[in-house]
């Protein structure tokens, strides 16, 4: 009479511990906790700091950053998760010295961007300033009808920085003859990110140096004056192929068909360790896998992302996504974003397109019920998602924020663990891990991919 009901008890004993395997959004939520994330970008911090300063794509900081990430996912996760590397190669460009002189003699603090040109060495360029017209509407410089009668043959140009992409006033500045561009920040101060000229326009731009805004109106003043102003511009660059990777990593369980997805990039710019940009989002993700981990029973495979070389043009999740076949892609039944979500004066911005499907409200839902004021904005080709936004594969993504007055330590040195806003990032994480609990048990509310489509362009 006794075996009837030990068998129930055990029956029972086996059905709670099922129930309590479920992944659930609860119980993703309550995985995230602010110290594991603070554990995870000390440690990122760390890398930087062991390793010049960086983690950027080409640079031992990168690798230990990879490796650093990988000992989790290989090693601690590695019964739940099945996790490989993919390799790919691109140009690493290094300025390895900069500097402006002045008309007395004086050095100017001056930033390079990635993939600035090298200048002749090693006297670098001296010659006479042309002043350029100013439309801060429009962007100075950034049209052809803006270069119409000026002739910078033999000079160097100098242009206001602002809203078109640094390499388009460069290209100009060649076409119109000049030797290099001097390019003054359009905001006072010398705390303004680094941006990148891309891989992409190597051999079409001239070498440039960025001043502080006071030191290119002083010089305009003197230029208006009719003053013959000669400075120095040199740059000491390096540009070579190296290589670099990205991590996947998937759970065991869940239809492979049938693939929920999110990612991160794990890379810095080089001047900086890069924590807000993007450890905040490295360390989301981690955390969401670690929480994964540990439950069965969701129906979808979910696939993690960290990718490489997102600062040098999103070079990493463009090589993933082109690489994947239209099959391949059919498989990806969502993907979700997170780049920058834990700036320190933070907003709270979804970003979605036409094919976003249920991700933005699943988002939505949860920051509103904290307290959060929810912005929205399409898809401009910035980030990680453009490669799967172009696959038409449903997308949302998170982002609190660049530059100033959000981040004021955007593509700086000072993106540091001092650079978080901490309750910002453990909201968002605990956003993003319910959004991925809800999608990988059900996928009511996901449309199916779009096809022939490139919305970023």
């Amino acid at each position: 009479m006794k075996f009837p009901m030990v068998a129930a008890s055990v029956l029972l004993l086996a059905s709670a511990r099922v129930a309590a395997e479920l992944l659930t959004a609860d119980k993703a939520e309550a995985d995230i906790n602010t110290v594991e994330l603070q554990r995870v970008l000390w440690n990122l911090n760390k890398i930087a700091r062991d390793n010049g300063g960086t983690r950027a794509f080409g640079t031992p900081g990168y690798k230990a950053s990879l490796d650093f990430v990988l000992e989790r996912l290989q090693k601690r996760f590695a019964r739940e998760l099945d996790t490989f590397v993919q390799p790919f190669t691109w140009t690493f460009d290094q300025t390895l010295n900069i500097s402006v002189t002045g008309p007395e003699g004086e050095n100017v603090f001056v930033v390079s961007p990635q993939y600035n040109p090298a200048t002749p060495l090693p006297g670098g360029i001296t010659a006479s300033l042309i002043n350029t017209p100013v439309n801060d509407a429009t962007g100075s410089m950034c049209i052809e009808s803006q270069w119409d009668g000026i002739d910078a043959t033999g000079k160097l140009a100098l242009v206001k920085r602002g809203t078109c992409a640094v390499a388009d006033k460069l290209k100009f500045a060649k076409a119109h003859g000049a030797l290099g561009v001097i390019l003054y920040n359009q905001l006072p101060g010398t705390d303004y990110p680094t941006p990148t000229l891309g891989a992409e326009n190597i051999g079409q731009l001239v070498p440039v140096g960025i001043i502080p805004l006071e030191v290119g109106n002083a010089w305009i003043d003197r230029l208006k004056a009719n003053e013959n102003v000669v400075v120095n511009l040199l740059v000491d660059a390096i540009s070579e192929q190296r290589e670099s990777w990205n991590i996947i990593s998937e759970t065991k369980a869940g239809d492979p068909n049938k693939v929920v997805m999110v990612g991160a990039h794990l890379d810095s710019v080089q001047a900086g360790p890069g924590i807000n940009d993007d450890g905040s989002g490295t360390a989301a993700i981690l955390e969401i896998a670690g929480s994964v981990k540990k439950y069965k029973g969701f129906p979808h495979k979910i696939r993690f992302g960290w990718w490489g070389a997102e600062e040098n043009g999103l070079i990493g999740s463009s090589y993933y996504t082109a690489k994947l076949s239209p099959a391949e892609a059919d498989k990806i039944k969502y993907y979700f974003n997170y780049d920058m979500i834990g700036s320190p004066f933070p907003k709270y911005e979804i970003s979605s397109y036409n094919n976003s499907g249920i991700g933005p409200k699943l988002l939505q839902d949860y920051l509103v019920s904290k307290g959060k004021t929810v912005e929205f904005s399409d898809f401009d080709g910035r980030s990680d998602y453009a490669g799967f936004v172009n696959l038409g594969i449903p997308v949302a993504a998170l982002f609190t924020g660049a530059d100033a007055p959000w981040d004021p330590c955007y593509h700086q040195a000072c993106d540091d663990l001092d650079n978080i806003n901490w309750e910002a990032l453990t909201i968002n994480a605990k956003a993003a891990a319910r959004a991925l609990a809800v999608v990988a048990n059900s996928l009511e509310g996901v449309p199916p991919r779009l096809l022939a489509i490139r919305v970023s362009d």
